[in-house]
């Protein structure tokens, strides 16, 4: 008798909870593939998380305020499920809250940088897989020795985002504190148009004091309906010292799948000749088959070709040699829910 009051306390308990909520989503991404990569002389065969989607596990919810207002929360984390380790489950991926409206949405916590959002929304690959830009952007801005944690997201933001009825016209602006760490004191705006077919942006940040990391990134995509063509451009910069990188990709619709090329670069400039040697050519090539809304099947290649102290990989956490070439290929599984 005890168990069952119990029970029917904490059911009562979980429903007063979820009754103030509009809606609270579990939600993810289980991606695995298995690969050959060769970086330099070396190859492995192994398997991979992250090679069509970023793997996650995360929960998000609103709760109507009346008057046209909402609250949200997004708590999302990292896992890698070849070896079943959750990192943790420290929702590193994002943490947010935020306040909507008719006024558009505040949001605080740990996001995307303005940067990042414009460059993996503008790549046909979608900042993942063996041969997306983010092999080269991501660490080649290493390169710049400045040590800026916001090429990707920034802790302790403070984000506004316009509201959507504004024509197809759209807008963020972004404030991370540093909280005493300079690499992570972060402002950064976007302005975009977005209607029908076209979709084109522009982003501008800084990082730091002193000498600043300052990121600049242009970047549009058309879909033509028999295929889909993304571009960008992004500069990273410190005092002199310049990352470029040009992308270029698209997407086919072929059936229940689509087919997807791309081709980047990346170019060091503004430093000693040596390091101004220091660039990389990108080229790959995949294959998705979607079995369902949630499932697919993909194959990929990638080839990286590194020049002088480049020594970046077709593996987004990985390097190889200085100078020489990564290669990869492998095919997987992707499942969300």
């Amino acid at each position: 008798m005890k168990k069952s009051l119990i029970v029917l306390a904490a059911l009562g308990a979980f429903a007063g909870v979820a009754s103030a909520q509009s809606s609270v989503t579990l939600f993810g991404v289980v991606d695995l593939s298995v690969n050959s990569i060769k970086n330099g002389n070396t190859t492995v065969k192994r398997m991979d998380n992250n090679q069509l989607n970023s793997n996650r596990l995360g929960f998000r919810g609103t709760e109507d305020l009346g008057g046209g207002m909402s609250a949200g929360f997004w708590l999302e984390g990292a896992m890698a499920n070849d070896t079943g380790n959750p990192s943790g489950l420290s929702f590193t991926r994002r943490s947010t809250v935020s306040l909507s409206g008719n006024f558009g949405e505040v949001r605080m916590g740990r996001d995307y940088t303005v940067n990042f959002s414009t460059m993996a929304g503008t790549d046909a690959y979608g900042a993942n897989g063996m041969a997306t830009p983010a092999n080269l952007y991501a660490l080649g801005v290493a390169q710049l020795g400045t040590g800026a944690a916001t090429t990707v997201r920034a802790n302790n933001m403070v984000g506004y985002f316009t509201p959507s009825n504004l024509g197809g016209f759209y807008g963020v602006l972004q404030v991370a504190a540093g909280e005493a760490t300079d690499t992570n004191k972060f402002q950064g705006g976007r302005l975009g148009y977005g209607a029908g077919p076209l979709d084109v942006s522009v982003a501008y940040s800084q990082t730091g004091e002193g000498t600043k990391f300052k990121d600049t990134t242009i970047g549009g995509s058309y879909n033509f309906g028999v295929a889909k063509l993304y571009a960008f451009y992004d500069q990273k910069k410190a005092g002199s010292n310049k990352y470029v990188t040009y992308s270029l990709s698209a997407g086919v619709p072929l059936g229940q799948g689509e087919f997807r090329v791309a081709y980047a670069k990346g170019n060091r400039s503004g430093g000693t000749a040596a390091q101004n040697a220091s660039d990389a050519k990108l080229f790959g090539a995949e294959y998705i088959y979607n079995l369902s809304k949630r499932t697919a099947l993909y194959a990929q290649y990638g080839q990286l070709k590194n020049e002088g102290a480049s020594n970046l990989s077709v593996v987004l956490t990985e390097t190889t040699a200085a100078g020489t070439k990564s290669t990869g290929y492998g095919a997987g599984i992707r499942h969300s829910f």
